[in-house]
């Protein structure tokens, strides 16, 4: 009796000797998001944190993987999206987690929701599988006070877009975007939004643009979201930046030096980018500015009438002269609600299959007709590899899909929503090297952790979230192209969500164990 107590207690401290955990991620080679070379080591996980790394032995835990030949990494943060709309649709949000993304920051170009409590309290109660932040969007804000006008706003209506703009901070948004080539936020002028940044900075939030231009104005449009954010006070992070238009390649290396000398005059400004040489947003930024205010009944009356269709049809000319192009052969539909059979065509495709003439005139009024129907989602063919890969080059610039949660097999939308972290990882680091694998990681998780002001993201690192991925440098592959965007990238073996399996053995499980992320400003938190 007195033996059997004895081996008993010493059972019991044995066990209390060993370290407890959920989850023991053995013999990977650990990345640390730091840009520091990879090292051999373990980690722990226990109630969602990271509790120790290093060559750990004693250890008791729930679930063991083996990461011998793998790389482990700070799952990664992907700081703009619009998941705006798919969140119930899809919680799970495949395309993000098998592309090893942990964290999206959503809200971005100008567009979000503007009670962020209960957007956030939404995706709380829903439990995605991703942890989702949220910018205040300043298009949604102005239409919040004052439609589509186009119009200065009165001081009356300007303090109440502050009062949005600093709720909005107050329950927890990280910043301020702006969509400056979108209705409304194109017919505001730059003081307007120093006024909200203003407000957004007493917050500790950051200035988020997408640009007035990513083409001929490019440099003018870079110099603003610059003073914006000295004038304010604050972070700048310039959205997807790019040179657009044929005409316009070999820029880059005039756009970067622009950011170059802000940092060293002391302005914080970051980019991103995503690893392709087209872009995709709304049919509507072929038509002009003055043509979309104050709503589609409106917008439909113009587009109908024959002075304004013509000036409509003429400054689309222009703007094809410009490219050097004979035909709106760049120009793709992404998605047609009215006809889904045009997705994936071009504009000159579409005007052929209308039986009208091979001529730009007519391909013009071929995206009238378009609009005039619902107007359709775009991926537009226009930019230079070697752009691309001059601006990848540069070291504060992070990687970014400007991507929604895919739903499979609908429409034929941009590639980036499903391969933008593999498409670096492979192409860029693995087969061009154009970067190191540790530099890459390190645009993926903490730059955007520090930058976004998630400070317990973006490190392998005792007591962060437990946000991993783990996958084999070898194989990660980007499938998805434009031709066949639904395709899931591959060669992420694990990733974990606040400590949770998430994707297992290559395998998304169905857990949903993703979160909202406040930003600093929250108050009653």
């Amino acid at each position: 009796m007195k033996m059997s107590l004895f081996v008993l207690l010493l059972f019991s401290y044995s066990v209390s000797a060993q370290q407890q955990a959920d989850v023991l991620i053995k013999n990977g080679r650990i990345i640390d998001g730091t840009g520091n070379s990879w090292f051999y080591g373990d980690v722990t996980i226990k109630d969602g944190k990271i509790t120790a790394i290093g060559k750990l032995s004693q250890v008791l835990a729930i679930k063991t993987i083996d990461a011998n030949g793998l790389i482990v990494a700070p799952g990664f943060i992907d700081v703009h999206t619009h998941i705006e709309g798919e969140e119930r649709t899809n919680p799970t949000a495949d395309n993000f987690i098998y592309d090893g993304v942990t964290t999206v920051v959503t809200g971005n170009c100008g567009a979000s929701r503007v009670n962020i409590a209960q957007y956030l309290t939404m995706i709380d109660s829903l439990h995605p599988s991703i942890n989702v932040a949220t910018l205040i969007g300043h298009n949604d804000v102005r239409r919040a006070v004052m439609g589509n006008s186009n119009r200065t706003p009165t001081d009356d209506e300007l303090k109440k877009m502050e009062a949005i703009v600093e709720e909005a901070m107050q329950q927890g948004a990280v910043g301020l975007s702006t969509g400056l080539i979108y209705i409304p936020g194109t017919y505001s002028k730059t003081e307007e939004i120093v006024r909200l940044a203003k407000m957004t900075a007493k917050y500790n939030g950051i200035y988020a643009s997408h640009m007035r231009s990513e083409s001929d104005s490019v440099v003018q449009a870079i110099n603003e979201a610059l003073y914006i954010g000295k004038t304010a006070d604050m972070p700048v992070e310039i959205s997807h930046f790019k040179v657009s238009g044929q005409h316009n390649w070999g820029r880059s290396r005039e756009t970067v030096a622009v950011i170059e000398r802000a940092r060293l005059d002391g302005i914080d400004v970051t980019i991103d980018q995503y690893p392709y040489t087209a872009s995709s947003t709304s049919l509507s930024t072929m038509i002009p500015d003055e043509i979309l205010a104050d709503g589609n009944d409106s917008i439909r009356a113009r587009l109908q009438t024959p002075a304004t269709k013509k000036y409509v049809i003429d400054q689309m000319l222009k703007g094809l002269k410009k490219r050097k192009l004979k035909h709106f052969s760049y120009a793709v539909v992404a998605f047609h609600r009215a006809d889904t059979t045009l997705n994936g065509k071009s504009i000159e495709e579409i005007n052929l299959i209308k039986g009208r003439k091979h001529n730009a005139k007519y391909e013009a009024e071929t995206v009238i007709d378009l609009m005039l129907n619902g107007g359709a989602g775009m991926v537009f063919h226009g930019m230079s590899e070697d752009d691309v890969k001059y601006i990848m080059k540069y070291p504060f610039n992070m990687f970014a899909s400007d991507a929604s949660i895919r739903i499979l097999n609908q429409g034929v939308p941009h590639p980036r929503g499903y391969g933008t972290n593999a498409r670096i990882l492979a192409k860029y680091v693995r087969e061009e090297k154009v970067l190191t694998i540790e530099e890459a990681i390190r645009r993926m998780t903490s730059l955007p952790a520090q930058k976004f002001r998630l400070y317990d993201r973006g490190l392998v690192r005792t007591g962060m979230a437990a946000d991993i991925v783990i996958f084999d440098e070898k194989s990660v592959q980007d499938l998805s192209s434009f031709e066949k965007p639904h395709q899931y990238s591959t060669g992420f073996r694990f990733v974990l969500v606040n400590g949770a399996l998430v994707v297992d053995n290559g395998k998304h499980n169905g857990t949903r164990s993703g979160k909202s992320l406040y930003g600093l400003g929250r108050q009653n938190k």
